[in-house]
């Protein structure tokens, strides 16, 4: 007959209140976010952490703080359309193959002679002009075995990287085809990551961050102030570079000298630091990048390069003890220390005039990598959350109305049952904003949509277990053998409806993009809550109810 195993009810119990504690902090969506945001040490425009007030104070510390994200529809935020310059990573390319190629050709000095580069126009080209001209042509072989098979997303193609062509007296280094193509696919995936990993890394909440053509970025991220502050936190390319020091000065026009660069200090305005234009290592051999403090404790950076990093930064530092070592940021020199001993480890710290706040935010770049390549940004525009709001009002509405005409049909449909079925309805909607706050989804306008029609789907699998129970009722069986029929004949019937409408949302969610896939799982998320409530708490409070009552007939 009607039995409950009492390790069923406590576990169908715990689940609703589970649901109602996960659910409740949207409630309270400004507080609890003003309590995320200084938890985490964030202060975006529109959820600025109020001076002067702590973290605890918006929010419980031991309750619960997960929350729905609100889309760019509903919440208002930033969109920025960005062009890559992909172009731009040719030449950070050739001249870091300026050493390989010396190398390559100063062992066969005795045949080619001396070797030099020569300046060239062309910023994607590397040009080199060796003294024995008769030789140019071996010179030119040599340097063609420095070519490597081309690397594409897809795996290596019979293609060359490099294209290797003599020029009257100068030997001509450039990409090739095949690599420029490869190159330009490499730029805009390793873009499209850091992006994301900065705007993350940052706080905001569920950035839409996508390709578009060939070179170009579409970035949507709600929740943030303006444009321009997302302009600031994703347009810093964020270049870590360490050079050897060749001279200091305060002119800034003084010629460098070849195949050297003039960088202004960060610190001391006025002065220049003349620095070799190739790096001994650079930020992309960081793995790690944390805040901390130097030995005066003051703010400082604290970082750790890979091992083909550290190796070159140990051996940089062993053998240039007392000299000057210059950490470039963004073409401004950071910081010129001098090296006191060997730095083994690939270990270091960055000092400078900073604030706490800059070196979070520093390492956060840092961690982020480097930007591979500059960006023009050719659309940018702050939405506001007027019109967001006015959304969000109607969706209330909407899901208002939607949920008392449906409570009021149940109630008015099946008496006492239909106000059990009123529970569950509630507690059906508490488990989908739940759900949807652990998982971290971005809730959009079809999302609304998704949760309005499942307040109206919801109530299927009820009706069919009432309907059942009615009939059941009719054949003169008891009332409890008529809620135990009820809910098996009804089973199969409600299985098979929502597994049909559940498979529906997955081909939604796998074939869709954008709206239709915020639709689908709300859809999807709705049928997993709406069969458990319909099955599970629904019969509990029907046996809770006839143990207590133990009626002759059902009010149905």
């Amino acid at each position: 007959m009607l039995q409950i195993p009492m390790w069923k009810r406590i576990l169908i119990w715990a689940t609703c209140a589970l649901a109602l504690l996960f659910a409740m902090p949207n409630l309270f969506y400004d507080r609890v976010e003003r309590f995320n945001d200084a938890r985490n040490g964030v202060e975006t425009g529109l959820s600025a952490v109020v001076e002067g007030e702590d973290a605890p104070s918006f929010w419980p510390t031991f309750l619960p703080s997960s929350l729905v994200n609100l889309g760019l529809d509903l919440r208002g935020g930033a969109h920025l359309l960005a062009e890559v310059r992909v172009s731009d990573v040719y030449a950070d390319r050739i001249d870091s193959l300026w050493p390989s190629v010396r190398d390559q050709l100063v062992e066969a000095r005795d045949q080619v002679g001396a070797v030099r580069r020569i300046p060239s126009e062309d910023a994607g080209e590397l040009r080199v002009r060796i003294a024995n001209l008769d030789a140019i042509d071996q010179a030119a072989s040599l340097v063609r075995e420095l070519a490597q098979p081309t690397q594409s997303i897809t795996g290596f193609s019979t293609a060359r990287d490099l294209d290797v062509r003599v020029d009257g007296e100068d030997i001509v280094v450039s990409l090739s085809e095949a690599e420029r193509a490869a190159t330009d696919e490499r730029t805009m995936r390793l873009s499209l990551e850091i992006i994301r990993r900065r705007v993350d890394e940052a706080g905001t909440r569920e950035p839409t961050i996508q390709r578009q053509g060939a070179d170009r970025i579409l970035i949507q991220v709600p929740g943030i102030g303006s444009a321009e502050e997302l302009k600031a936190l994703i347009g810093t390319t964020a270049r870590l570079t360490f050079h050897p020091v060749v001279n200091v000065t305060s002119d800034p026009d003084e010629p460098p000298g070849p195949r050297n660069i003039i960088v202004p200090s960060i610190d001391e305005p006025g002065t220049y630091y003349i620095l070799e234009q190739t790096p001994v290592v650079t930020g992309d051999q960081l793995v790690d990048a944390q805040p901390g403090q130097d030995q005066n404790n003051r703010p400082a950076v604290n970082f750790r390069f890979n091992p083909a990093g550290g190796r070159a930064f140990g051996l940089y530092t062993a053998e240039n003890i007392g000299n000057p070592f210059a950490i470039v940021l963004d073409g401004e020199v950071i910081s010129a220390p001098v090296i006191q001993s060997h730095i083994p480890g690939g270990s270091g710290i960055i000092t400078g005039r900073f604030t706490v706040e800059e070196t979070s935010q520093l390492a956060v770049l840092l961690r982020s990598g480097a930007l591979p390549a500059e960006m023009d940004f050719l659309e940018e525009r702050t939405v506001g959350p007027e019109l967001g709001q006015d959304s969000i009002d109607a969706g209330k509405v909407a899901a208002i109305v939607a949920m008392i005409a449906v409570l009021g049909f149940m109630l008015a449909s099946y008496g006492i049952f239909g106000i059990i079925a009123n529970i569950a309805l509630l507690l059906n909607v508490s488990m989908i904003f739940a759900l949807l706050s652990m998982i971290g989804a971005t809730l959009t306008l079809p999302g609304i949509a998704g949760i309005v029609l499942t307040i109206g789907m919801a109530v299927d699998a009820t009706v069919l277990i009432f309907e059942r129970i009615r009939e059941e009722m009719r054949t003169a069986r008891g009332p409890a053998r008529a809620i135990e029929l009820g809910y098996e004949k009804a089973l199969s019937a409600i299985l098979d409806a929502n597994i049909t409408t559940f498979i529906t949302a997955l081909i939604l969610f796998a074939m869709g993009s954008g709206p239709v896939r915020g639709f689908a799982v709300t859809l999807g998320l709705g049928i997993l809550t709406s069969v458990f409530t319909a099955l599970l708490v629904t019969r509990l409070m029907l046996v809770i109810y006839f143990e207590r009552r133990r009626p002759k007939t059902l009010a149905i």
